[in-house]
C-alpha cells in the first residue's frame, strides 16, 4: 500500500516538477489618460445610493422598519458593485415615495441574511449560524 502511494505522489510530482521552470509570460501596454482617469460605474451608484438613505424620510421610514440609517449605509459600503448597482436601479425606478417600502424590505432582508450569517449583528431577534 506505501509503495503504490509512493508512486502515485512521484508520479504527479515529475509533471509539477518539470513544468515548474517554464516561464510566464505578462502583458504590458500604455494606459492613456482618458483610461486612467475612468471611474467606475460602481461608485456613482454607490453615491446614488448612499444619498438616497440619507434623505429625512428615507431615515424615518427605516427607522419605522427598526432599522438604523448609517448601518443602512454601512451596508450599502459593503456591498459588491452589482448588488449596488440592481438596488439603485429599483432606486430610480420607484415611483416618488412608493417604492420606498420595497427598497427599505430589501435592505431589511440583506440585513436580516447577514445577520444569520454572523456577518453583522443589526438585530437582537436574530441567532448567528455561526
Amino acid at each position: 500500500m506505501m509503495k503504490t502511494l509512493k508512486r502515485l505522489i512521484v508520479t504527479a510530482l515529475i509533471p509539477c516538477m518539470a513544468l515548474a521552470g517554464v516561464p510566464m509570460t505578462a502583458q504590458a501596454s500604455m494606459v492613456s489618460t482618458e483610461q486612467a482617469m475612468v471611474t467606475p460605474a460602481g461608485n456613482a451608484d454607490r453615491e446614488h445610493v448612499s444619498a438616497f438613505f440619507s434623505r429625512a424620510d428615507v431615515q424615518t421610514a427605516l427607522q419605522a422598519q427598526g432599522v438604523d440609517a448609517n448601518a443602512a449605509i454601512e451596508r450599502v459600503q459593503a456591498m459588491s458593485d452589482v448588488e449596488v448597482a440592481q438596488l439603485a436601479d429599483r432606486v430610480d425606478q420607484a415611483p416618488a415615495g412608493a417604492g420606498v417600502i420595497g427598497v427599505l424590505f430589501t435592505v431589511f432582508l440583506v440585513l436580516l441574511v447577514t445577520d444569520i450569517l454572523g456577518l453583522t449583528s443589526v438585530f437582537p431577534f436574530t441567532r448567528s449560524v455561526r
